[in-house]
C-alpha cells in the first residue's frame, strides 16, 4: 500500500492521525515476532502527552503550611522556612510517544533496539525537538539501535538532521532543506581500533510511494530487515484507511 498523508485530506477527513500512530506499534510488534531470532522480544509503548501546567497564583493564595519531616536537626520545617531560590511559571507538556522496543531476553531483558514513530509534538517547537533528539542520543550512547519513522507532513523539521548536528555535524547525502518525511535507522558502534562511529540508513518518504525496508540492529553483528510496508498496510486496513493517495509528481 503506497504511503498516505495522514495529516491532510482526504485521509484526515475521516481518520485522526493519532488513530494510525496508536495502532501501528502493535502491528510492528506482530511483524517483528515473526522475524526476530530466539531470545529477542518486541513490545509496544504508546504514551499520549498531557499538559501539566504550574500556576504560580494558586500557590500565592495557598496558606497551608508544608512540613518536611526529618530535617537536618531531626525536627520539621514549615514552608516559610524553606524558601525556593526560583519560582516561575512552567509549561511541562509531555510529548506523545509511539514506539516499539526490542529486548534481549537472554541478557536480563536488555534494550537493544527502539523504533520511534515521530508525532507532531516531537517536532513542533525547538524545546520539544531538543528533548526528543537528546533521548535518541542517549539511547545511541547505550548501544541501542534507533529507528525513526516520521510521517508528520505538517511540520518541516527533520529530527535526524538535528540529531546529526548534535553528534557529528551533517549528512552530505541529505538534500537542503532535508525532507520532512523520512525513515532512518541509526546505530553507534566501536570498531576494534579507532573511535566510535555512527552508521545510518536513511530513506526519504514520499506520499504515493511504497515504504522502505530498514535494518534493525540487535547486536553489532546481528540484525533483521524490517519491511515497513507490511505493518503499515496492515494498520491502514485495520482502520479502514483505503483511500488511494495522490501520486507524487
Amino acid at each position: 500500500m503506497p504511503l498516505h498523508d495522514h495529516f491532510r485530506p482526504p485521509v484526515n477527513d475521516r481518520h485522526s492521525w493519532n488513530e494510525f500512530h496508536g495502532g501501528w506499534p502493535m502491528m510492528l510488534v506482530l511483524q517483528l515476532g515473526a522475524i526476530l531470532p530466539p531470545g529477542y522480544q518486541a513490545a509496544p509503548t504508546v504514551h499520549l502527552g498531557s499538559p501539566f501546567e504550574v500556576d504560580i497564583g494558586t500557590y500565592d493564595d495557598d496558606s497551608r503550611a508544608a512540613e518536611f519531616v526529618g530535617s537536618g536537626d531531626g525536627g520539621t520545617a514549615t514552608l516559610a522556612a524553606v524558601r525556593s531560590t526560583l519560582t516561575v511559571e512552567a509549561d511541562l507538556t509531555a510529548q506523545a510517544a509511539y514506539e516499539v522496543r526490542i529486548y534481549d531476553t537472554e541478557r536480563g531483558r536488555t534494550l537493544v533496539a527502539a523504533i520511534e514513530i515521530v508525532s507532531p509534538s516531537n517536532k513542533d517547537r525547538q524545546a520539544n525537538r531538543k528533548l526528543f533528539v537528546g533521548k535518541v542520543a542517549s539511547l545511541l550512547e547505550q548501544g541501542v539501535s534507533v529507528t525513526l519513522v516520521d510521517l508528520v507532513s505538517i511540520r518541516a523539521a527533520n529530527l535526524y538532521a538535528e540529531l546529526l548536528q548534535l553528534l557529528v555535524g551533517t549528512d552530505p547525502h541529505l538534500p537542503e532543506p532535508p525532507p520532512a518525511m523520512y525513515a532512518v535507522t541509526v546505530r553507534a558502534r566501536k570498531p576494534p581500533k579507532g573511535r566510535a562511529v555512527l552508521d545510518a540508513s536513511f530513506y526519504p518518504l514520499v506520499v504515493g510511494q511504497p515504504l522502505p525496508t530498514l535494518p534493525i540492529w540487535l547486536t553489532p553483528e546481528l540484525g533483521v530487515m524490517l519491511p515497513l510496508e507490511t505493518s503499515y498496510a496492515q494498520t491502514c486496513r485495520a482502520l479502514g484507511i483505503a483511500v488511494a493517495p495522490p501520486q507524487s509528481r
